[in-house]
């Protein structure tokens, strides 16, 4: 008989756990600037009904997977039904890809919290950042030359992550979430207030906040609001389902989603008003528009930013506490993702899980230094994550839906394994939404980024570039995955399920 399964200690501690996992990078530079491209205020409208209509149910049919099967997603989806083993190997791959990339950030913003202090940036930060930084080189490509001031930091980043995962889901993943996350939203909130006493902060403010009510007539600004929720919620690539397999038998599975969920959008929303904060001080001082210094994604934090910071008052400690905040969220988000890998590699092999940390979190680790300390690592970095967001996740999701909404229609079995517990019942509007709304919209997301990537290409990059690490990578994890799933589980851990069935929830 297998080990007994490790179990989060109490709900909070599963709660601290999955809301980490949620607020990550995403959410500090990704919310703020779709709200803003996407009809400012008004966009409040289709991001609070994708999170009503998708990414709560979504989260409540992940818990209820991971908890009815306690297992991570392979085994998971073994039991569920046999063939479906395939989507929790492509979870699992997704997890692996982003963990590689993921953890660099986390070291790019450990040094940047550093360089905060004494303003190292001078006066080109995007300069500094590609050049004396990153040393990125001219050719696109994969190197080996290695950049001394990301390889250590990126070390000491993993390290620490399989340190954290290596102490086990109540020692190691609850402490350092229950530590985290209190920490992370401080410090925000001091951001957050210092942001809105700078001057032209109202200025960024009405940038953000200003209603453009056309955009509601906009298909695209309804599906960037379910793009954000999909990827913000860290649904459609294992963690939940992971998660969810550690919580004890009774446990109020909606009640833990409902807080999850709000409290994600809460730290979306709180990050918006920071950010816009600041970019409005930036746009005052240089008497420009906002739109001009708004960005997204890598250039707001490590460009725009220091722009920012250099410019205001007490600037030095600012940058510190923001880039502090990159990294608790970075941390707790990077936890939950190499946990998938190590959970699911532990589950096929029949290993302990310490051992799976080592070995799997070691190895991935290596090919992170490997691949993301170099001098060709940025284009790397982003060519894949925009794939495997954009594809791997969404089409991941929709599969999900599909299979377990129509293939093995097993929506009744999860609802009532839902509503076992939980103080918030599900029933038919939970299906409708899983099992129609859900796939549509992702279909359409799936469909369209397809057609824009064969048409557009990606960000002017060489076609065998994007080819190999874009499309490449995207349709590798598929065939591994479906290749793995075709070994052979060790006939206990499967059937340990259908000893646990009996007396279910009792």
């Amino acid at each position: 008989m297998p080990a007994q399964r490790e179990t989060f200690a109490r709900r909070s501690a599963f709660i601290f756990a999955a809301i980490g996992s949620a607020i990550g990078l995403g959410n500090i530079w990704r919310f703020p600037y779709v709200a803003y491209d996407s009809g400012g205020g008004a966009f409040i409208i289709p991001y609070l009904v994708a999170l009503v209509t998708a990414g709560i149910p979504l989260l409540f049919l992940y818990y209820g997977l991971g908890h009815r099967f306690r297992a991570s997603p392979p085994l998971t989806f073994r039991r569920l039904t046999g063939f479906g083993e395939m989507i929790g190997w492509w979870q699992v791959g997704i997890s692996l890809i982003i963990a590689l990339y993921y953890a660099a950030i986390v070291a790019w913003s450990i040094r940047y919290a550093i360089f905060s202090l004494n303003k190292a940036w001078g006066d080109s930060p995007e300069d500094f950042f590609g050049g004396t930084f990153l040393n990125q080189s001219a050719d696109v490509g994969v190197s080996l030359s290695f950049v001394p001031g990301v390889l250590i930091p990126l070390v000491v980043v993993w390290l620490a992550v399989l340190l954290v995962l290596g102490l086990g889901v109540q020692n190691g993943i609850a402490r350092a979430n229950i530590v985290f996350i209190p920490l992370l939203v401080v410090i925000f909130l001091i951001i957050v207030i210092r942001s809105l006493f700078l001057d032209g902060a109202a200025k960024g403010l009405n940038a953000l906040f200003t209603p453009d009510w056309s955009a509601l007539t906009d298909g695209a600004v309804w599906v960037a609001a379910y793009g954000q929720i999909f990827f913000s919620l860290s649904i459609g690539f294992g963690i939940m389902i992971t998660y969810a397999s550690y919580l004890k038998r009774r446990t109020n599975l909606t009640g833990a989603g409902l807080v999850v969920g709000f409290s994600n959008s809460g730290f979306e929303l709180l990050a918006g008003i920071g950010v816009f904060s600041a970019l409005g001080f930036m746009a005052s001082a240089s008497n420009v528009p906002v739109a001009e210094v708004a960005e997204s994604g890598v250039g707001l934090a490590f460009v725009a930013f220091p722009t920012i910071i250099s410019a205001m008052p007490g600037g030095a400690w600012f940058g510190f506490l923001f880039f502090a905040a990159i990294v608790f969220a970075g941390f707790t988000s990077l936890f939950s993702i190499v946990e998938v890998v190590v959970s699911s590699i532990s589950d096929k092999a029949g290993i302990a899980r310490r051992t799976a940390v080592w070995i799997v979190g070691g190895i991935t680790a290596i090919v992170s230094i490997l691949l993301f300390s170099t001098t060709t690592s940025l284009n790397l970095l982003d060519v894949t994550d925009a794939f495997i967001n954009n594809f791997g996740i969404v089409g991941a999701a929709l599969v999900t839906v599909l299979v377990l909404g129509w293939t093995a229609n097993k929506l009744p079995e999860l609802r009532d394994h839902l509503n076992l517990v939980s103080s918030f019942k599900v029933g038919i509007i939970w299906r409708i939404f899983i099992s129609i709304i859900t796939p549509i919209l992702l279909g359409y997301m799936f469909v369209q980024e397809v057609i824009d990537r064969i048409n557009e290409g990606y960000e002017g990059l060489p076609g065998w570039f994007v080819g190999t690490f874009g499309w490449g990578v995207g349709i590798a994890i598929v065939v591994i995955a479906a290749l793995i799933s075709l070994i052979p589980w060790r006939r206990d851990i499967v059937d340990d399920y259908e000893v646990m069935k009996v007396g279910d929830d009792t």
